[in-house]
């Protein structure tokens, strides 16, 4: 669950009542597919022939392009999470990763579940102590990616949401 019960109307577009711009959507969504690329290849590696996670990455990409329409970007989305569901482990959250990226065109607050998802495969990937360390450096790389212009957004929404993205967010 990485979905607020309550929306915050800065991450609704304006024409669904809330304050987001597109120009400011699209930026959220090329955030998003960003992180879940930098962890594609734990999945990649043990699924080499499942092209669906990086179909959802570059659905995102070309809805922001306006090159596919949302509800082609959102169906990618949702078979990248598809590829997911078998699976455990780290290859398992890079999956869902892509697929929430794919799902920013429809709701930008997916952009949390694509950082978080990419965090947790992080996490997953190494044993022991060096998890959290793991985690913390690809949450590190994820704001060192954010554009200035959402940057406060985001991470005053990681603030708000930590707790329903299993506290990735948080030192």
């Amino acid at each position: 669950m990485i979905l607020p019960k309550v929306r915050d109307p800065r991450l609704v577009t304006i024409r669904r009542g809330g304050t987001l711009t597109d120009e400011h959507h699209r930026m959220l969504a090329l955030w998003a597919a960003a992180c879940a690329e930098h962890v594609l290849p734990l999945f990649e590696e043990g699924r080499p022939g499942d092209a669906r996670p990086r179909a959802a990455i570059e659905h995102a990409r070309a809805w922001t392009r306006g090159e596919v329409p949302m509800m082609v970007s959102r169906a990618a989305g949702g078979h990248a999470m598809g590829a997911a569901r078998s699976l455990t482990g780290a290859s398992r959250f890079a999956a869902y990763a892509a697929g929430q990226a794919g799902c920013v065109p429809h709701v930008a607050e997916h952009d949390l579940g694509a950082a978080a998802y990419a965090i947790k495969a992080a996490r997953a990937s190494v044993s022991g102590d060096d998890a959290s360390e793991a985690g913390r450096r690809e949450r590190d790389w994820q704001r060192a990616q954010l554009p200035d212009e959402v940057r406060e957004l985001v991470l005053a929404d990681q603030v708000r949401r930590n707790d329903i993205c299993w506290n990735v967010f948080a030192d």
